[in-house]
C-alpha cells in the first residue's frame, strides 16, 4: 500500500489549515489536527493487515458528521440570538399600547371604563354582560340585544344597577348568550394597557405586564392598538 503523507491530502483539499484552526482553544480537535492523525495512523498500521479502505472512509465521515453539527449548533446559536434582538426591540414598541387578550378580570380606573369583546358561535336574540365585584356580588347587567354570530364589542362605563358608580378597582366581567333556546356562557376579551414587557427565558415567551393585572403570554394577544 503506498504511503499517504499531509502534503498529499492538501493537494487534494482534504487538508486545510485556516486562521480558526490555528485560534482554536486548546484541547479541541481541529480538522487539520484529525488527518494528521489519520495520516500518522496509516504510516504506522500493520504492513500484513492494513486498515480497510471502508473503515477509513467511515472515520472521515465520522468527523464531517461531528463538524458539521458543530457548525449547525453555531448558525443555530446565531439565529436564536437574532431572533431575541429583534423580539425586544418589538417589545419595545407594544409599552403603551392597548391589547385584546382572553380575560374575565378588568380595571376600573376613576372616570374610565372596562372595554372588550365576546365572540358569538352562531346569532343570538339575547347577549348580556355581567359585572360583578370581587366580593362576587353582581352589580351591573348590560344588555347588548340581539347579536349576529362572530365578534361583538361592549363597554361598561361604572354604573351600577341601582344608579350609582362604582369605585375604581377590579371587577370580574361574565358574558352569556342565549343560543337555540339555551344559555351559554362566553368567554371575555378585555381591552387593556401594556406597562412594560418581559422578555421570556429558557422555554417561555414574550410577557406582557399589563396594568393592575399581572402578566399574560404574548402569544394570547389577539389584537394590537
Amino acid at each position: 500500500m503506498s504511503e499517504i503523507d499531509f502534503n498529499t491530502l492538501q493537494g487534494l483539499g482534504l487538508a486545510k489549515q485556516t486562521q480558526t484552526d490555528k485560534a482554536k482553544k486548546d484541547g479541541d480537535l481541529g480538522q487539520a489536527d484529525f488527518l494528521e492523525l489519520m495520516v500518522t495512523q496509516l504510516k504506522n498500521q500493520d504492513p500484513l493487515d492494513p486498515m480497510d479502505s471502508g473503515a477509513f472512509l467511515g472515520q472521515i465521515a465520522q468527523f464531517s458528521t461531528v463538524s458539521g453539527i458543530g457548525d449547525l449548533q453555531t448558525s443555530f446559536s446565531e439565529f436564536a440570538s437574532s431572533v431575541a434582538n429583534d423580539q425586544a426591540l418589538q417589545a419595545s414598541n407594544l409599552v403603551g399600547r392597548r391589547v385584546i387578550v382572553p380575560l374575565q378580570n378588568g380595571v376600573l380606573n376613576e372616570g374610565g371604563a372596562i372595554e372588550g369583546e365576546v365572540t358569538l358561535p352562531a346569532s343570538s336574540p339575547d347577549v348580556s354582560i355581567n359585572i360583578s365585584n370581587q366580593n362576587g356580588e353582581l352589580i351591573k347587567t348590560i344588555s347588548l340585544g340581539t347579536q349576529a354570530a362572530g365578534p361583538v364589542p361592549f363597554k361598561w362605563d361604572g354604573s351600577l344597577n341601582n344608579g350609582g358608580i362604582a369605585p375604581a378597582g377590579q371587577y370580574n366581567v361574565d358574558a352569556i348568550a342565549r343560543i337555540d333556546g339555551q344559555n351559554f356562557e362566553l368567554d371575555t376579551q378585555l381591552l387593556v394597557d401594556v406597562e412594560s414587557v418581559t422578555l421570556g427565558g429558557p422555554g417561555r415567551g414574550l410577557q406582557l405586564n399589563l396594568a393592575g393585572l399581572g402578566s399574560v403570554d404574548f402569544s394570547n394577544v389577539s389584537r394590537i392598538f
